[in-house]
C-alpha cells in the first residue's frame, strides 16, 4: 500500500502540545484528543505508517533537551549530532541553547517530516540527516545527543559501541534514558536527573526519572 504523505499525515493526527518538562518548546504529538493515539500498529501499518515513535516526548529526551536548554555552554558555538532524533525535541533544545549547526537523525521518512515541521514551529534551522549514521564519524560533530535508544538488546549493544567510539575520539556524548532494561550499566556517568510526568499509555510509570549520562571512551 502507497504510504501518506508524511507532511499531511503528521498535521492532521497529531496536535500542537508543549511536553511537561518542555513548555518553551512546542511539537506536533499524538495526545489523547487525537486518533493517533488509540491506533494501533497493525492499523497504521494497512495506512502504509510505521509505528510513530516520533509523535511522543519520551522521557529521556525529555530530560536531555531540559539539561541542554539549562545548560547551554554545553552546546553554544557548537555542531551538535542528535542521533535518532524522533521528533526533534532535543535537537530543537540544541539550536535554541545555541548550537552553531544541528544535524538531527532519523532513518524513518515520518520522523524527519516531524522534525522539520516542529523546527519550523519553534523557528530554529535544523539539518536533517535522514540514513543510518552508526559506525560513522565526523571531525565536524563537537557533540553527540541521544534520547531513549535502548529499548531493543540488539540495536542497544550496536548503539552504545558507537557512542563508546565517538567519545573515545573526544567528542561529548550524552544520552537521556530512565534507566530502560538494555541500558549499559557501565561506561556511563551520571550527569543530572529529571521527574518527568508520563502516560501509561506508553510508559510504564505515571512518572519517569529521566537521566542525562555522559558516554565515556571504552576502557
Amino acid at each position: 500500500m502507497r504510504s501518506p504523505d508524511p507532511r499531511a499525515f503528521i498535521v492532521k493526527n497529531t496536535a500542537v502540545e508543549s511536553p511537561p518538562l518542555l513548555p518553551e518548546i512546542r511539537l506536533h504529538l499524538a495526545s489523547e484528543v487525537v486518533p493517533l493515539w488509540q491506533a494501533s500498529e497493525e492499523e497504521l501499518a494497512e495506512q502504509g505508517v510505521p509505528p510513530p515513535f516520533w509523535a511522543f516526548a519520551w522521557a529521556g529526551g525529555q530530560g536531555l533537551a531540559r539539561y541542554l536548554l539549562d545548560h547551554p555552554e554545553t552546546v553554544r558555538g557548537k555542531c551538535v549530532l542528535d542521533f535518532a532524533s524522533g521528533s526533534g525535541l532535543s535537537a530543537i533544545a540544541a539550536a535554541k541553547a545555541g548550537a552553531a549547526r544541528v544535524i538531527a537523525n532519523e532513518i524513518d521518512s515520518f520522523a524527519a517530516a516531524a522534525i522539520a515541521l516542529n523546527a519550523e514551529l519553534n523557528g530554529v534551522a535544523l539539518e536533517i540527516a535522514e540514513r543510518d549514521l552508526v559506525g560513522e564519524s565526523d571531525a565536524a560533530w563537537d557533540v553527540v545527543i541521544a534520547g531513549d535508544v535502548c529499548y531493543e538488546k540488539g540495536p542497544a549493544q550496536r548503539f552504545m559501541a558507537w557512542l563508546h567510539g565517538l567519545a573515545g575520539e573526544g567528542k561529548l556524548v550524552l544520552m537521556g534514558d530512565p534507566l530502560r532494561t538494555y541500558l549499559p550499566r557501565q561506561g556511563l556517568e551520571r550527569v543530572i536527573a529529571y521527574s518527568v510526568k508520563t502516560t501509561r499509555e506508553i510508559e510504564d510509570s505515571d512518572l519517569r526519572n529521566a537521566v542525562v549520562w555522559k558516554v565515556l571512551p571504552e576502557a
